[in-house]
Protein backbone atom coordinates (compact mmCIF):
# COMPACT_ATOMS: atom_id res chain seq x y z
CA UNK A 1 0.00 0.00 0.00
CA UNK A 2 1.29 3.49 -0.84
CA UNK A 3 1.16 5.87 2.12
CA UNK A 4 2.35 9.49 2.05
CA UNK A 5 2.34 11.80 5.09
CA UNK A 6 3.59 15.22 6.15
CA UNK A 7 6.45 15.28 8.61
CA UNK A 8 7.59 18.37 10.50
CA UNK A 9 11.33 19.23 10.39
CA UNK A 10 12.33 18.07 13.89
CA UNK A 11 10.65 14.67 13.49
CA UNK A 12 11.96 14.34 9.92
CA UNK A 13 15.54 15.04 10.99
CA UNK A 14 15.36 12.45 13.78
CA UNK A 15 14.03 9.79 11.42
CA UNK A 16 16.60 10.70 8.78
CA UNK A 17 19.54 10.49 11.21
CA UNK A 18 18.25 7.29 12.81
CA UNK A 19 18.00 8.75 16.31
CA UNK A 20 14.22 8.40 16.13
CA UNK A 21 12.53 5.07 15.40
CA UNK A 22 8.92 5.68 16.47
CA UNK A 23 6.30 7.88 14.85
CA UNK A 24 2.95 8.75 16.44
CA UNK A 25 0.20 9.34 13.87
CA UNK A 26 -3.52 9.98 14.03
CA UNK A 27 -5.07 6.67 12.98
CA UNK A 28 -7.09 8.21 10.14
CA UNK A 29 -5.51 5.93 7.52
CA UNK A 30 -4.92 2.21 7.07
CA UNK A 31 -1.41 0.93 7.73
CA UNK A 32 0.06 -2.46 8.55
CA UNK A 33 3.48 -3.98 9.17
CA UNK A 34 5.38 -4.31 5.91
CA UNK A 35 3.89 -1.19 4.30
CA UNK A 36 6.19 1.55 3.08
CA UNK A 37 5.46 5.11 4.18
CA UNK A 38 6.80 8.18 2.38
CA UNK A 39 7.37 11.08 4.75
CA UNK A 40 7.49 14.51 3.11
CA UNK A 41 9.11 17.24 5.17
CA UNK A 42 6.66 20.08 5.82
CA UNK A 43 7.71 23.51 7.06
CA UNK A 44 4.93 24.87 9.29
CA UNK A 45 6.37 28.39 9.10
CA UNK A 46 6.10 28.63 5.30
CA UNK A 47 3.24 26.12 5.04
CA UNK A 48 5.07 24.40 2.18
CA UNK A 49 6.93 21.16 1.56
CA UNK A 50 10.72 21.50 1.69
CA UNK A 51 11.30 18.97 -1.09
CA UNK A 52 12.94 16.39 1.18
CA UNK A 53 11.37 12.94 1.33
CA UNK A 54 12.12 9.81 3.29
CA UNK A 55 10.78 6.30 2.66
CA UNK A 56 10.52 3.97 5.64
CA UNK A 57 9.26 0.43 6.05
CA UNK A 58 6.68 0.00 8.82
CA UNK A 59 7.94 -2.72 11.15
CA UNK A 60 5.08 -2.76 13.63
CA UNK A 61 1.84 -0.87 14.29
CA UNK A 62 0.54 -0.35 17.82
CA UNK A 63 -2.97 1.10 17.94
CA UNK A 64 -3.52 3.22 21.07
CA UNK A 65 -6.32 5.37 22.49
CA UNK A 66 -6.70 9.15 22.88
CA UNK A 67 -3.99 11.53 23.97
CA UNK A 68 -4.52 14.99 25.53
CA UNK A 69 -2.55 16.76 22.75
CA UNK A 70 -5.16 16.14 20.07
CA UNK A 71 -8.73 17.28 19.65
CA UNK A 72 -10.67 14.92 21.93
CA UNK A 73 -13.54 14.26 19.51
CA UNK A 74 -11.24 13.39 16.61
CA UNK A 75 -8.79 11.36 18.70
CA UNK A 76 -11.58 9.37 20.33
CA UNK A 77 -13.01 8.59 16.91
CA UNK A 78 -9.75 7.47 15.27
CA UNK A 79 -7.36 6.59 18.10
CA UNK A 80 -3.66 6.62 17.28
CA UNK A 81 -1.06 4.44 15.61
CA UNK A 82 2.48 4.20 16.88
CA UNK A 83 4.66 3.13 13.96
CA UNK A 84 8.02 1.42 14.43
CA UNK A 85 9.96 2.49 11.36
CA UNK A 86 12.91 0.50 10.07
Amino acid sequence: MRIEKKCWPDQFEGLLSGTRKLDLRLADFTVKAGDTITLREWDPATRKYTGRELKKKVGEVLHVRPDPYYDKKISEHYGFNVLLLE
